[in-house]
């Protein structure tokens, strides 16, 4: 089967990406994958891509930033959506011309941007599957208003977790649609795992507000003045690198907390630790909590929407504690701590629980969505389908009128193929 990613920007940082690579390079054993960035802005990515999965580029920042079509605002992308000033009528045009002439059997589009273009100019011959990576409650109004006239033309869409897949079913009227929660998959571990034994704590992530990073160290300086012994160390990069080294002086714990920069891969450092550690506001998934526990430790963190609550089962492999509230944040931490035994044992649960999130297993239920989507009993392929594409509801005009969704994606895609680009 041939298997073609829509990605952002394949050259980037990020948690889409990481993913993204992981299970295309799960499902290049068995298929023929490639991954299309829309966008490219260096020579290499940030990270290692199996030489399995081929990677192609459809716009070269590099050498296109000044392309006449690229300096005008894109028709398709929606303008809500947080990426719209990186798209143009360039990437309006390039993907319209990539997705008409692949030979893929199955596109998957990774941002809600993304699966507009694949719902309004994915062809029927292709299955259309988008993948929700936040949430829909993190969308705005606006946003969802535009999710919700073109998604009726994919033929499935995936969440992260069950809370959203809960949510879309609930807020959206998908006629059609294949809804289902696909997790984030994290490589199988190739170091030994943490034996518990070190008196280090590890963060990891983008140093960006929602991520909490200040109320990390707060909670930190009450473990300091207890176990002045044990250590913080975040690693990651981002806009609150200097008002986080601020507030570590503040509170006198440089010998305490380190900002340890960016570090790839992560592996090596998670199993210097002994306990993990996240503090977000929100948190779609919970990548760095997957990779924790998959190097033996076990995590605190807060219990934010949607991620840590499916991840951590609360004292066994881990601990959650309300959102914003150092106090508890710390006292989590203190407990383990303390008690040697308690920290070994949940380290050995979480490597027990987060095998659910191997690629093996999500590359699995994967193929059992593609598989699903396929006319089933006639070996044939997504061609086939009778799925809510736009041309079959278009031939009757009484059955058109009944799905006001239908057609004003209809009507979406018609303005853009008579803008005249």
């Amino acid at each position: 089967m041939k298997i073609r990613f829509l990605l952002h920007n394949a050259y980037g940082i990020g948690g889409t990406i990481t993913t993204t690579f992981n299970l295309a390079q799960g499902l290049a054993e068995r298929h023929d994958v490639e991954i299309v960035s829309v966008l490219r802005h260096r020579q290499r990515t940030a990270y290692t891509l199996d030489p399995g999965v081929r990677l192609r580029p459809l716009v070269d920042l590099r050498a296109e930033q000044e392309h006449p079509l690229h300096l005008k605002p894109a028709r398709v992308f929606p303008e809500a959506e947080y990426r719209y000033g990186q798209y143009s009528r360039l990437t309006d045009q390039r993907i319209e011309e990539w997705l008409d002439g692949t030979d893929a059997d199955v596109v998957i589009a990774t941002r809600p941007g993304l699966n507009v273009h694949l719902a309004l100019q994915g062809p029927r011959r292709l299955l259309r599957i988008g993948q929700e990576h936040l949430t829909l409650d993190h969308h705005s109004p606006r946003l969802r208003g535009a999710l919700r006239r073109a998604y009726p033309r994919l033929d499935a869409l995936t969440t992260v977790t069950e809370a959203d897949a809960r949510a879309y079913r609930r807020k959206m009227h998908l006629p059609g649609v294949s809804l289902q929660c696909l997790p984030n998959s994290v490589p199988d571990p190739t170091l030994p795992v943490a034996d518990s034994s070190s008196k280090t704590v590890i963060a990891a992530g983008r140093l960006v507000p929602v991520k909490r990073f200040d109320l990390m160290i707060e909670a930190f300086a009450r473990v300091a003045a207890q176990r002045p012994d044990w250590r913080l160390r975040i690693y990651g990069k981002g806009e609150e690198h200097e008002r986080l080294s601020e507030l570590i002086e503040r509170l006198g714990l440089h010998d305490n907390v380190l900002l340890m920069g960016a570090a790839t891969p992560i592996e090596a450092e998670w199993v210097k630790g002994s306990i993990g550690l996240a503090a977000s506001n929100f948190e779609p998934f919970g990548m760095t909590i997957v990779e924790a526990m998959r190097c033996g430790l076990p995590v605190v963190s807060t219990d934010c929407p949607h991620g840590p609550a499916e991840i951590i089962r609360d004292g066994v492999d881990g601990r959650l504690t309300p959102v914003g509230d150092a106090d508890a944040l710390a006292a989590a931490l203190l407990d383990l701590i303390n008690d040697d035994s308690l920290r070994r044992r949940m380290g050995q649960a979480a490597v027990r629980n987060a095998q659910r999130f191997s690629p093996t297993l999500v590359v699995r239920q994967a193929e059992q969505l593609i598989g699903s989507l396929r006319a089933p009993g006639t070996g044939e392929g997504p061609g086939a389908l009778p799925g809510p594409g736009l041309y079959r509801v278009v031939t009757s005009r009484s059955h058109a009128l009944k799905d006001g969704a239908h057609v004003a994606a209809g009507n979406a895609l018609r303005r853009v193929r008579s803008s005249g680009r």
